[in-house]
């Protein structure tokens, strides 16, 4: 397989501008814009996740120099959380927004994020 010398890059791609870690989420910045309901974002972490990021941070994206956090979602709705995004990787996902603000939803899975799911339930609290 040969690569083409020049090619058109998808018009739903997004680059993101910074990434960082603010003691509680990872927070990756997005360029300004308007982002529609329904309109398909390929999201790229173009930075580097920072070392301090803690793997159970929940990913946010915040847009241009605003300060609203919107959640990044997997397609059943669950957090996406730090050990689930990597740099240099396209992310496809959706806008989905609601009276109050949105969400940027997967399509597909997050890289290796783990199910912490409890085996059962059964009226007492989980052991730590």
């Amino acid at each position: 397989m040969t690569c083409k010398p020049v090619c058109q890059l998808c018009r739903n791609l997004v680059l993101s501008n910074a990434v960082s870690f603010n003691g509680t989420n990872l927070v990756i910045n997005i360029p300004a814009g308007s982002y529609d309901q329904g309109q398909k974002v390929c999201l790229v972490i173009a930075q580097a996740i920072p070392a301090t990021t803690t793997v159970n941070a929940p990913v946010v994206i915040t847009i241009g120099d605003g300060d609203q956090l919107y959640p990044l979602t997997t397609s059943c709705c669950a957090q996406v959380t730090a050990c689930g995004v990597r740099t240099r990787t396209r992310y496809s996902t959706v806008v989905s927004t609601s009276a109050t603000g949105g969400t940027f939803k997967m399509l597909g899975k997050p890289c290796c994020m783990p199910n912490n799911n409890l085996q059962s339930i059964d009226g007492t609290a989980p052991a730590a």
